[in-house]
C-alpha cells in the first residue's frame, strides 16, 4: 500500500508540474507557424512568376496580332518568337512552361502555364503551385485607339507600396503600356499626358487664358467656373469659360514654380511615343490632388475642340478613345460649383458629372484605385469607369502591374478587332 501510494503522489507531480509546458508549446507549434510563413514564400515567388509569365503571354498574343496581311501560321511563329524571348530573362525563366497559341475567328487566343515548385508547403503536401496567363487578342484590321493616361502626382504618390515608390511603380507600368500598344500597332494609336495634382500645368493659346490677349500663354490653373468645367468646349471669350484663375487663397503656397522642374505638364495626343515614355521617366509628384480637374483636361486632351484639336471628333466609327484615370488619395482641392460655390465637396459632385459627360462621348474610361484607403473615393472611381470590368484596384506596386497588363489587353483586343 504504502509504494502504490507513492506512485500516486507521483503521478499528481508530474501532472501538475509546469516546467517545460512552453518548449512543448513551442514544438507542438512551429510546424504551423513554419508553414505559415513558407505558404507567404512560396506565394509570393508564385505571384511573380505568374506576373512574368502574364506579361509574356501578352506581349506574343500582340505579336501575334500585328497590322498586315499575314497567315495564320506566321502570326503563330511571331507569337512563339515573342513568347521566348520574353521569357528568357525574369521570374519565370528557368521554369517548363507549356505555351499554346491559336487563332479563332481572327482571334488570338494565347495560354501558358507552369508548375511553381514549393518549398516549405512541401511540408503540408503541396508540392507545386501552377501559374497561369490566359489572353485573347482580336487581329489587328487598323481600327485607331487615341489614350489620354490621367495621373495623379500629388505628394502622396512619393510614398512607398509594397516596397516600392508609387510614382516610379506608376511609371514603369504605365511606360509598358505605352511601349507595348505603340510596338504591336505604331500607325493606330496615339497617347496624350494629363498629370495632375492640385493644378495642372499646360500652353494655351490666346484667349484661352485670363488675361492672354495674344500669343502662348504657359502655367498652372486649376478647372474653369462652373459648368464650363464640365465639358470640351472651347472658350468663347468670356473670362468664366477662359482658364488661369485665381489660386484658392488656403492653397497659394503651392505656387507653378514646382511644376516645370518636375516636368509635370500636360502633353496633347502624339504618336511621338519616345516623347511620353520619356517625360513619364522624368515626372515627380508635387502638391495636393484635385481628380476632377484631371478629368476636366482629359476631356479637352480627347476632344477635337481647341485648346489641343488632336483628337479625332466624337462618335468616329473607326476610332476608339480612352481615359486612364489613376489615383491614390481623395480629392482635397476646391473646385468650382454652380453660383460661385468652390471648394473640396464640389470638387467631389464634379467628377461624378465629368464622367457621365465623358462617357456620353462613347469614351471609355478606366479607373485605377491606387493603394486608395479612402472608400468614399473608391466609390467615386468605380462609378466613374465604364462598367465594372473597368473600374480596378491595385494596392501594391505587383496588383498594379497586374492592372496596366488588363488595361493593355482590353485596349488591343477592343481596339484591333473591328466590330
Amino acid at each position: 500500500m504504502v509504494q502504490i501510494s507513492a506512485l500516486r503522489n507521483k503521478a499528481k507531480q508530474f501532472w501538475h508540474n509546469q516546467n517545460g509546458n512552453t518548449s512543448i508549446i513551442y514544438a507542438l507549434t512551429i510546424v504551423p507557424t513554419l508553414l505559415a510563413v513558407g505558404a507567404g514564400v512560396d506565394y509570393a515567388r508564385y505571384a511573380t512568376v505568374t506576373t512574368h509569365l502574364q506579361s509574356a503571354i501578352d506581349a506574343a498574343a500582340l505579336s501575334a496580332a500585328m497590322p498586315g496581311k499575314f497567315t495564320d501560321a506566321e502570326r503563330l511563329a511571331a507569337a512563339n518568337a515573342s513568347f521566348a524571348a520574353n521569357l528568357s530573362t525574369g521570374a519565370a525563366s528557368g521554369y517548363d512552361v507549356k505555351p499554346n497559341f491559336s487563332i479563332k475567328n481572327k482571334v488570338v487566343v494565347a495560354s501558358a502555364s507552369a508548375d511553381v515548385p514549393t518549398v516549405l508547403m512541401h511540408l503540408a503536401g503541396v508540392s507545386d503551385l501552377e501559374a497561369r496567363g490566359l489572353a485573347e487578342v482580336g487581329i489587328s484590321q487598323d481600327k485607331k485607339a487615341e489614350i489620354v493616361l490621367v495621373l495623379d502626382y500629388s505628394g502622396s504618390m512619393a510614398e512607398v507600396s509594397g516596397g516600392q515608390v508609387k510614382y516610379e511603380a506608376m511609371q514603369v507600368a504605365a511606360g509598358k503600356l505605352v511601349s507595348d500598344l505603340a510596338t504591336s500597332n505604331p500607325e493606330n494609336v496615339k497617347f496624350g499626358l494629363v498629370p495632375f495634382s492640385h493644378h495642372v500645368f499646360t500652353t494655351l493659346d490666346e484667349g484661352h487664358a485670363i488675361g492672354k490677349k495674344s500669343g502662348k500663354w504657359t502655367g498652372c490653373t486649376q478647372d474653369r467656373p462652373y459648368p464650363y468645367n464640365m465639358s470640351s468646349d472651347t472658350p468663347d471669350g468670356s473670362e468664366d469659360s477662359q482658364w488661369n484663375h485665381p489660386m484658392a487663397p488656403d492653397h497659394a503656397a503651392w505656387d507653378c514654380t514646382g511644376y516645370a522642374p518636375r516636368h509635370l505638364k500636360i502633353q496633347p495626343l502624339t504618336d511621338k511615343f519616345k516623347s511620353v515614355t520619356g517625360q513619364l521617366e522624368k515626372m515627380k509628384p508635387y502638391a495636393w490632388t484635385h481628380i476632377s480637374l484631371g478629368v476636366e483636361f482629359g476631356f479637352h486632351v480627347l476632344s477635337p475642340n481647341a485648346p489641343y484639336i488632336g483628337g479625332v471628333p466624337f462618335g468616329d466609327p473607326d476610332t476608339k478613345k480612352y481615359m486612364v484615370v489613376l489615383t491614390d488619395g481623395m480629392q482635397t482641392e476646391p473646385a468650382f460649383g454652380p453660383g460661385g460655390i468652390r471648394n473640396v465637396d464640389q470638387g467631389e459632385k464634379n467628377l461624378a458629372e465629368l464622367c457621365n459627360n465623358v462617357k456620353s462621348k462613347d469614351i471609355t474610361i478606366i479607373t485605377v484605385a491606387f493603394d486608395l484607403d479612402d472608400s468614399d473615393t473608391r466609390k467615386r472611381l468605380s462609378s466613374c469607369a465604364s462598367g465594372a470590368e473597368n473600374a480596378l484596384v491595385a494596392d501594391s506596386a505587383t496588383d498594379l502591374s497586374l492592372a496596366f497588363e488588363s488595361i493593355r489587353t482590353a485596349i488591343a483586343t477592343q481596339t484591333y478587332l473591328r466590330k
